[in-house]
């Protein structure tokens, strides 16, 4: 909502900091430092926070029951008022924190000026920033559980489909289009477990730090996070305040999560294209051409792969942000916010749109077989035919290297070169080779663990749907 002018006893920057200021904040300046235009979304874990450091103080005897009780009767008011969006977000009251404190000791008087006792915003702000992160995290594991689950489903349906697996963008030897798709499931699992790491270290409250140097006030901090769901609390308080490892850990796991939503774009982006013709996109997830009317471009795709600059961008100035700054708490901090609050915004958004659809994606899967059969994928294959009947590798190697030249000649497949010419280069095969040279024998013959082989694509497709529940 827009800004206004307010009574309030903390609208009034000298009122607000103390009696030591003898001229307010001048309106450029408080334009400039204002953050209540991002920072407002911290609105409810601020609430949440107060209320558990209120109810702290009363237990604590430090305020009185009845100041507890007009405290919890006002934020009732002000969470009601900002759902209905009946809250009046003030520019000069600068943040978020501000704000609600404001309209708190406007709602009930001196009980809303004793919450501060004992916390300064320097710990409130951490403690929120945590709180609402600890949350975000939560959604964005149930998103890359949605972002698996869409894989191993299209997966399989799969584990039959060849296709060419590729090294240098060269097909190299033939996969199932089920096993390719698991590779990304592996990667998004690891996100996964990477953000479940991040979000302990997040999980610690640096409540009760106050300014930098903790409180003569007899806090009981242990008891206020285990009020609010922290494992811990934050153990030293010069770096409670100024701890931001959270956010960084958060941005790199961020970052790295969006690269694989990048990797997994860039396949879908040559997947359908003409050259390839491997898979269609519905139509919901493509846009057409303004001046070609034939196109159909995989625009959302293209833009999850976009974005990933953004999100790694983000990192980059966070890490930036605070490589130079001295302890404790510095005005620097503020900055943190907006590239948190947008890298979560973008892995949330790309998340719930890319599990959504590859859930459409529809597999060509004779364009995927014709392509395996373009690029020799089953000349490895020849080569361990030849070492499981006695030959060293190297020579093996040497020997198929020439049948590859000689079927690029004639312009057919090793699988299509007569019996007679495949044992001039070695005497040992025999008319089992033709089965080793089939895409789908090249296929099952892999069944090492972790391989392409269909029996062990199942196998790796039920240990997903079981972990993912």
């Amino acid at each position: 909502m827009s800004s206004q002018p307010s009574a309030d006893p903390l609208a009034n920057k000298a009122q607000a900091w103390s009696a030591l200021f003898t001229e307010p904040m001048s309106e450029l300046v408080q334009r400039y430092t204002a953050s209540v235009g991002f920072d407002k979304r911290l609105w409810r874990a601020d609430i949440d926070g107060s209320l558990a450091h209120a109810r702290m103080l009363a237990v604590q005897g430090i305020i009185a029951a009845q100041d507890l009780a007009d405290i919890e009767r006002g934020m009732a008011q002000i969470v009601s008022e900002i759902e209905s969006g009946a809250f009046t977000w003030k520019l000069e009251l600068e943040d978020v924190h501000l704000n609600i404190e404001a309209r708190l000791t406007a709602l009930v008087g001196d009980a809303g000026k004793r919450l501060h006792t004992g916390r300064s915003r320097n710990d409130q702000v951490a403690t929120d920033v945590r709180l609402w992160l600890r949350g975000e995290i939560d959604g964005l594991s149930a998103l890359l559980a949605d972002m698996q689950r869409a894989l191993v489903n299209v997966a399989a349906e799969h584990t039959e489909t060849v296709m060419p697996g590729f090294t240098h963008l060269q097909v190299a030897q033939p996969v199932s289009f089920a096993h390719h798709l698991l590779a990304y499931v592996e990667m998004f699992s690891r996100d996964a477990e990477r953000l479940a790491d991040v979000r302990k270290r997040t999980n610690r409250l640096p409540l009760g730090a106050a300014a930098l140097a903790g409180t003569s006030y007899p806090l009981d901090r242990e008891a206020v996070a285990q009020s609010l769901g922290f494992d811990g609390v934050c153990r030293n308080s010069l770096d409670a305040v100024s701890d931001r490892d959270f956010a960084l850990e958060f941005s790199a796991c961020a970052s790295i999560c969006m690269v694989h939503v990048s990797r997994l774009a860039e396949e879908l982006v040559l997947w359908m294209s003409q050259n390839f013709g491997f898979i269609d996109l519905a139509d919901r997830y493509c846009t057409g051409s303004s001046i070609m009317p034939q196109k159909r471009n995989p625009d959302v795709a293209e833009l999850a792969r976009g974005k990933s600059g953004r999100v790694i961008g983000h990192l980059m100035g966070l890490l930036t942000l605070m490589k130079g700054q001295p302890l404790t708490y510095n005005k620097d901090n503020q900055e943190d916010k907006e590239p948190l609050f947008d890298t979560v915004d973008t892995l949330r958004d790309t998340l719930r749109i890319m599990a959504e659809m590859v859930g459409g994606i529809r597999v060509k899967a004779a364009a995927m077989e014709a392509a395996a059969l373009k690029g020799y994928a089953t000349a490895t294959d020849l080569a361990d035919y030849l070492v499981k009947k006695g030959l060293p590798f190297r020579d093996a190697h040497e020997a198929v290297a020439h049948a590859v030249k000689i079927a690029i000649q004639q312009g057919v497949d090793l699988s299509q070169l007569p019996l007679a010419t495949l044992q001039g280069f070695n005497p040992a095969i025999g008319e089992d080779v033709f089965e080793v040279l089939s895409l789908r024998g090249a296929l099952h013959a892999r069944q090492v663990i972790g391989g392409t082989a269909p029996v062990r694509v199942r196998e790796a497709i039920e240990a997903h749907l079981l972990r993912l529940g």
